[in-house]
């Protein structure tokens, strides 16, 4: 990093890549509302990573338990309530 003057200047990267459209629009979405840009978003995520010396959130392998139930959710197999009685008289069944 130069120093000019006591402003501190430093080099840009330029980064491309590709992402999901659906992801793309979600994403930035939030980005407005946050009052950031999609390359805010992108810089701070990035020094994160740096600082963290890694990313910065959990990245990991679903267990058997979770993946069973991912897979139920992806197949419509889920079975869903209109209330908590409800819940609370099957589970008393």
């Amino acid at each position: 990093m130069q120093h000019t003057e006591g402003i501190s200047m430093s080099k840009t990267a330029h980064i491309s890549t590709r992402i999901n459209a659906s992801d793309k629009k979600k994403a930035e979405a939030v980005f407005k509302k946050l009052g950031i840009s999609a390359s805010q978003a992108i810089a701070m995520f990035y020094k994160q990573v740096s600082l963290r010396r890694g990313i910065p959130f959990p990245v990991e392998l679903p267990n058997e338990v979770t993946q069973e139930a991912i897979n139920d959710a992806r197949e419509g197999k889920l079975t869903s309530y209109d209330s908590v009685e409800e819940i609370k008289a099957k589970l008393s069944a």
